[in-house]
């Protein structure tokens, strides 16, 4: 991991508040701040619920990008999938109205105060509009056991590629496993890169494949490290970050030796303004590897007020000490 002087990090941070077409993860706006080093730009965008510990891992996958670079790739294009939040299954075409051409689709389940009739309604939506489509779930660890098995039974009419962590801990996403017997394949998200012990899933056979997202995990190689350790197939993913962002996210996937999933880096798409002119989005199902930079005139427009610029940067002092 790259040391660099807390000073020199907050010399170049500019903090912005990006607008959502929809609503994701309960917020309308995405804060992130940006850092420009030697190897390029940078973003450090933990959510904001995250405690200073787990915070400090996304500020690690910085300075990686601004000061270190990127792993060599081995390819050069990454395929990607759409993204559809867990709205009504009215406004599923006009989510999906914002992506280019559609291969694979994740859809939100599990969301608080909704009904597995209105997760049935989403993916049967998703699955009318797009007969032929990879469609996965991400229930964020929203359902206990019993309510997993029960919903993934249900979903699995519609034909799915894999379900993302449909229960909260390790052993309930074994115990899902196990009850399903592989009629539903079962990823691993927040079991990964929230766990002090990423490896656990591997170990204790609760996932047959694993969704990585490299801030969260500390960077790049320390991703990849997880990925080849713990022997399972991996999707990367991102965690609704700008261009900037999701560049970082390119990287894990085009180094990563074997990619046999479409990719969660089309979030950008969700978004209503980013900090490049030439954000980072799929064309054709994929998109190409390449370096972004931010805009002076895009970060000035999308500047975030005083007071959430000195929240950000206190949160960065305090992750900074953590290193």
């Amino acid at each position: 991991m790259a040391m660099v002087a807390l000073d020199e990090l907050l010399a170049s941070a500019r903090v912005a508040t990006l607008p959502m077409r929809v609503k994701f993860r309960g917020v309308l706006e995405r804060e992130v701040v940006l850092l420009e080093g030697p190897a390029g730009w940078a973003e450090f965008s933990p959510f904001v619920e995250y405690d200073d510990a787990e915070s400090a891992r996304w500020l690690a996958s910085a300075l990686e990008a601004g000061w270190v670079g990127y792993p060599a790739p081995v390819r050069e294009w990454i395929p990607v999938n759409a993204t559809v939040p867990a709205v009504s299954a009215a406004e599923v075409p006009a989510v999906l109205g914002a992506f280019d051409t559609v291969h694979t689709v994740k859809v939100k389940v599990a969301e608080a105060g909704q009904t597995l009739g209105d997760d049935a309604a989403r993916v049967g939506a998703v699955r009318h509009l797009l007969p032929d489509a990879r469609i996965r779930v991400d229930a964020n660890g929203g359902w206990d056991v019993e309510q997993a098995v029960r919903a993934l039974t249900m979903l699995s009419v519609f034909g799915l590629e894999y379900a993302e962590q449909p229960a909260a801990s390790v052993a309930d996403l074994a115990a899902v496993r196990r009850a399903l017997s592989g009629s539903v394949l079962i990823a691993a998200d927040e079991s990964v890169r929230k766990a002090t012990d990423p490896l656990a899933v591997a170990r204790a056979g609760a996932a047959d494949l694993l969704v990585v997202k490299a801030a969260p995990l500390g960077g790049v190689r320390q991703a990849l490290e997880i990925v080849a350790e713990a022997g399972l197939p991996a999707v990367v993913s991102s965690a609704l970050d700008s261009s900037v962002g999701i560049r970082t996210g390119l990287a894990l996937a085009a180094a990563l030796p074997q990619l046999p999933y479409a990719c969660g880096l089309g979030t950008v798409s969700l978004m209503g303004g980013d900090v490049v002119p030439d954000s980072l989005v799929a064309v054709a199902g994929g998109i190409a590897v390449r370096d972004v930079t931010a805009d002076p005139e895009l970060l000035d427009r999308f500047a975030a007020t005083a007071e959430r610029r000195d929240w950000w940067l206190e949160r960065l002092r305090r992750c900074h000490a953590l290193l």
